[in-house]
């Protein structure tokens, strides 16, 4: 709780927030929450001024979590002294460090999820099916449509009279239910929820109209959209657009296997739409189950490119290689020159890692190293470098033809997928981050023994104004296909043994 006492500057948004919601159990004695500050300007504590004063720290600015320790220095007989200490939150641990810099490429995912729609869209086939696996005409979206209204009472909100969003999901997920079972005529079991998005609050005393529809059914799973709509009166005409997802749904047989369900015929114009649209869903889902979710040793090096899995493919690129790179248990394997090479072993995997200190600025050595097209002119082990597809500003996909020679007395050439990154905040490195994709229009030349690479490339931080520290990581198979070495496109480590 914050108290305006003399000698505190507080600005005028403080003033709209007097009460500050702590996240954790109650505190006895001294514990600890993490507190999210919504004062818009920030809190500053002035130096301390007599008894009741506050020692000036950093400012504290919107969203940003800080720890709270709070402790009983001394109890008097009606009175007792309280000890609170507020820092910012920075991450500790290593695993929290990774968290913390792989949760930028989460957010841009997020924000691209509407464009990579647009484009399977854009992408796919005009045209419906509307007939069942077995021939039999498809059951009509209309009758699976299910609308509900449930009034906001005092034990659905909280202090402030909003609505909880738990509360308003357990009931769109009671109509999505019901809208399921109209399809199966059976008991859906709920499997995913995507694209929950909270558009706004609602308040006790509201009335929310919610609405469910089967908007595509697969073999063995279905999509249904669901929408809550708020308003105050019953005689208002305007509704608040609040809530919105796509959940899905699947049905179980006896022995827990998902059964076989009849298809859907949408409706004419937004059926139709939400027909395809749910189609381009489940590809995004299972491309992102294929790249993301997989462990390393069960994914192929190569992965086929496309634009369903564009983004996860950069996200898993950029994440595989800051996770390699923080693990803690590289061991030093040679010092020469201040060059520093470790080795990690794992399972089936060798992993390498040279680092470096270099006089040139971090910025200037994110350049160089993210522009493979002039690779060659400075890195003896590049013959050249074609950019086949600019993806966006930040991703990449180049043809790249080695100097070194294979077993096959072939020159290497890989396609791989180059995603760069700049740092988001104080602490985070630029990277450049490497994987093998295939490519329809760039197959495996018999001119050339095709190389791959699972994780590879560069994280580089800022030592000073000129001078940068820099990891190259490489992930590569131990006792696997000749083709693989050490991940580095154009590096000479060998085949491994």
């Amino acid at each position: 709780m914050v108290q305006n006492s003399p000698g505190r500057i507080l600005p005028p948004a403080i003033s709209q927030y007097p009460k500050v919601s702590v996240a954790g159990r109650p505190w006895k004695g001294e514990g600890m929450g993490a507190v999210k500050v919504p004062a818009a300007l920030g809190l500053l504590l002035p130096p301390a001024e007599g008894p009741w004063g506050g020692l000036m720290g950093a400012p504290i600015v919107v969203g940003q979590v800080v720890n709270i320790k709070a402790k009983v220095n001394r109890a008097f007989n009606s009175s007792m002294e309280v000890g609170v200490k507020l820092k910012p939150l920075t991450p500790q641990t290593e695993e929290e460090k990774i968290e913390h810099s792989i949760a930028a490429e989460r957010r841009r995912m997020r924000l691209v999820h509407k464009d990579t729609l647009k484009d399977l869209l854009t992408r796919s086939p005009c045209e419906t099916e509307l007939e069942t696996r077995d021939g039999s005409a498809a059951v009509p979206a209309a009758k699976t449509r299910v609308e509900s209204v449930e009034l906001v009472l005092p034990p659905h909100a909280n202090h402030q009279g909003n609505t909880f969003g738990g509360q308003i999901m357990a009931w769109m997920e009671n109509v999505a239910t019901i809208a399921a079972s109209r399809l199966c005529h059976a008991h859906p079991t709920l499997r995913a929820i995507e694209m929950f998005h909270f558009r706004g609050p609602s308040q006790v005393g509201d009335r929310l109209v919610l609405k469910a529809i089967v908007n595509n059914a697969f073999k063995n799973s279905m999509e249904v959209g669901v929408c809550a709509e708020a308003y105050g009166q019953e005689m208002s005409v305007s509704r608040r657009h609040i809530n919105s997802a796509f959940m899905t749904f699947v049905v179980l047989d006896e022995e827990g296997r998902p059964r076989t369900l009849p298809m859907v015929a949408p409706e004419p114009g937004d059926g139709e739409r939400r027909y395809r649209e749910a189609s381009a869903r489940k590809k995004i889902r299972l491309d992102r189950k294929y790249v993301v979710s997989c462990k390393q040793t069960e994914v192929p090096l190569s992965v086929p490119w496309d634009q369903s899995n564009k983004v996860y493919l950069s996200y898993n690129n950029v994440s595989a290689l800051k996770t390699l790179v923080a693990k803690a248990n590289w061991a030093l394997a040679r010092e020469k020159e201040k060059v520093r090479m470790y080795t990690l072993e794992e399972d089936k995997f060798l992993s390498f890692r040279i680092e470096m200190v270099v006089r040139i600025s971090a910025g200037q050595a994110f350049a160089l190293l993210s522009d493979l097209r002039r690779r060659h002119e400075w890195d003896s082990h590049y013959a050249s470098a074609e950019l086949v597809q600019q993806v966006d500003d930040d991703d990449m996909i180049y043809h790249v033809v080695s100097q070194t020679l294979s077993r096959e007395n072939k020159p290497q050439d890989f396609v791989i997928l180059a995603s760069r990154r700049k740092p988001c905040s104080k602490g985070d490195p630029y990277v450049v981050a490497f994987r093998s994709v295939t490519l329809p229009t760039h197959p495996a030349s018999a001119c050339f023994t095709r190389g791959e690479t699972l994780c590879s490339g560069f994280c580089i931080w800022p030592e000073s104004e000129e001078t940068s520290k820099g990891s190259a990581g490489a992930l590569a198979g131990l006792c696997q296909k000749s083709t693989h070495n050490s991940g580095l496109p154009g590096a000479d480590a060998g085949p491994c043994p």
